[in-house]
């Protein structure tokens, strides 16, 4: 199954002595957890939208739990907000569209 997955928000900083921790025990460490799930085929596709502090990436596993546990792993996943879109394949749903035309023109619908 694949999922549109955006994560936003987070912390903001103040001073550069607030924003040394937050890189190295979350930003850094989060982002080097993605690398590893890219490098593993879990995450599709992604990158950041320029001049956010967001991410998005398209995540591809088995389950909905599979990907919840892999979004509860990554280290910034209590400071940010996230939104889960489950994406339907364009195979899928042109199969599905091929069959409602097909019912529609021997009047089933």
């Amino acid at each position: 199954m694949k999922y549109l997955v955006v994560g936003s928000g987070g912390p903001g900083f103040a001073s550069p002595e607030e924003t040394i921790p937050v890189l190295e025990k979350g930003i850094i460490p989060t982002f080097d957890a993605l690398l590893k799930l890219e490098a593993e085929k879990k995450i599709l596709a992604g990158g950041l939208p320029l001049g956010d502090r967001a991410f998005m990436f398209i995540a591809d596993t088995s389950s909905n739990e599979e990907l919840d546990e892999m979004l509860r792993k990554l280290p910034a996943w209590g400071v940010l907000q996230w939104q889960v879109t489950a994406l339907q394949s364009f195979a899928g749903r042109a199969t599905q569209e091929r069959k409602i035309l097909t019912e529609l023109k021997k009047g089933k619908r």
